[in-house]
């Protein structure tokens, strides 16, 4: 399992600089003068730090981005980053700075110098989820990177200051990790006792076994993963961390390990990428981790259903009625319209046990999602305008992007079924939108409920600011921040 990179905060060290190997970062803003340590290390390089700050492609750079002078004159260092970034600044900015000393990260380490910047914790935030890495199953050696230090002015304030962003930090490479493994490795089985091993966190963890899903009457859930040699499972997690017998906060995530789409089986092209379909059990995972590592004074109960969704002469049909927890009887028209039924379980399951104050679900559910949003946005559905604002407030304030869809009785009359009480999909066009009203179907009135569709966010094909190509860990900073700033006393 990967951690972040390990970052040590000390104080300024001026004399130190010149022996210092590896890479040396340091902050400047055009216009302004230059901190101490860029003036000492100004005079180390002869005045060359002072001519990039000075210099037009320094000039033409974003906050927050760098240019580098390599193996500078008068340093042990091979490479000086020189990062634009103003004294007084935003937190996106300020962890942009981090991510861009990130990512030159080698064995031989990085010092970098944020002396009195009030933003020095968030810059060590962003450095740390750039700094990811998914190398498990690589077998080419490969040195792993050197230590990272952030000189500061006060390095106990700002280590204390940092430490929230370190529990956060560790959710977000949990989920990542998840996320990024394959499904051979990833298994239901793994999943569950990757999840059961945070018991030594505090956490405690409750696995639901096929027999006693089939004893409680999860028949969709159960229908998905009928066809898999790997068991379904539910997953519970709860943090006890509010006043005693207060009512929780539930999140439920769709866990699918790997989605074929069954009998209504995808094409192979892009098939690979179906092991992220577990992506909202992974931000569940991750949510969890972080509340626990951070003694969150705040109830919350985490509930995952992992499945796998494979082809077999076992496997559901389309056609096939299926009962759910509730009661209600879905006609499965579509077999890779899966997520939707392991979900109307698991969140009826939560209700109905943990007597939640709010419920939200987060599921890699429709590629229509994508369609409307592209990968810039997740799409939040909700009965409950207050309880979206307040999500959507604190996905803004950490940069992830949500966006509120429509939901509505036209879009719900598609799901009617000849044979049963629903079917499971509705017709192509709006099809995150008719998801959605299935998934409400399975929330009891009056309570409060926010559908996240994560399948655009989950993972990137492309370097993103706070973390590399591939799994995001999208969801367990907005979550944290809604949990820290709404459900703790």
């Amino acid at each position: 399992m990967s951690h972040p990179i390990r970052i040590d905060f000390a104080a300024t060290d001026l004399e130190a600089l010149a022996a210092r190997p590896g890479r040396l970062a340091v902050l400047a803003d055009p216009g302004q003068p230059l901190s101490p340590a860029a003036r000492r290390l100004d005079r180390l390089t002869r005045g060359a730090v002072a001519r990039a700050v000075a210099s037009e492609s320094f000039s033409r750079l974003k906050a927050g981005e760098g240019l580098e002078l390599t193996y500078p004159g008068g340093l042990a260092a091979d490479v000086v980053q020189v990062i634009r970034l103003p004294k007084k600044t935003d937190v996106a900015t300020a962890r942009k700075a981090g991510s861009t000393a990130a990512r030159g990260l080698g064995p031989q380490g990085l010092t970098l110098l944020a002396e009195g910047h009030a933003l020095a914790a968030e810059i060590a935030f962003g450095l740390a989820l750039r700094a990811y890495d998914f190398t498990a199953h690589k077998t080419a050696e490969r040195k792993p990177a050197g230590t990272v230090t952030l000189m500061v002015t006060h390095p106990e304030v700002v280590a204390a200051a940092a430490a929230p962003g370190a529990a956060v930090a560790e959710g977000v490479v949990f989920a990542r990790d998840l996320v990024n493994e394959p499904a051979n490795i990833l298994t239901t089985h793994d999943f569950a006792a990757r999840l059961a091993a945070m018991q030594e966190l505090g956490l405690e963890v409750e696995i639901l076994e096929e027999e006693e899903l089939f004893r409680i009457g999860m028949g969709a859930l159960l229908g998905v993963g009928q066809g898999s040699e790997s068991p379904s499972k539910v997953v519970i997690l709860h943090w006890r961390g509010g006043a005693e017998g207060e009512a929780p906060l539930a999140l439920v995530g769709k866990g699918v390990v790997f989605d074929t789409g069954g009998i209504s089986i995808k094409p192979a092209g892009g098939m690979e990428e179906m092991t992220m379909d577990m992506g909202g059990a992974a931000t569940v995972a991750g949510v969890m981790r972080t509340l626990a590592l951070r003694k969150a004074k705040a109830n919350v109960v985490g509930l995952v259903g992992l499945v796998e969704n494979m082809p077999d002469g076992r496997a559901q049909r389309p056609g096939d009625v299926v009962r759910t927890l509730k009661g209600d009887t879905v006609e499965v028209i579509n077999t890779d319209a899966e997520g939707r039924l392991v979900l109307a379980d698991v969140l009826w399951y939560a209700q109905d046990r943990f007597k939640p104050k709010g419920i939200i679900n987060l599921a890699t559910l429709t590629g229509a999602i994508i369609v409307a949003l592209g990968h810039d946005f997740a799409g939040a559905f909700s009965n409950d305008d207050a309880f979206c604002d307040a999500f959507l407030a604190a996905a803004r304030a950490e940069g992830e992007g949500a966006w509120r869809m429509p939901m509505g009785d036209s879009y719900d009359a598609r799901l009617k079924s000849r044979i049963a009480d629903m079917m499971n999909v509705g017709g192509r066009d709006g099809g995150a939108i008719v998801a959605a009203c299935f998934l409400q179907r399975f929330i009891r009135p009056g309570m409060p409920w926010i559908h996240l569709d994560i399948a655009g966010t989950a993972l990137s094909k492309k370097d993103l600011t706070l973390s590399p190509k591939g799994a995001t860990g999208w969801g367990v900073m907005a979550l944290n921040r809604l949990i820290r700033d709404g459900y703790e006393g």
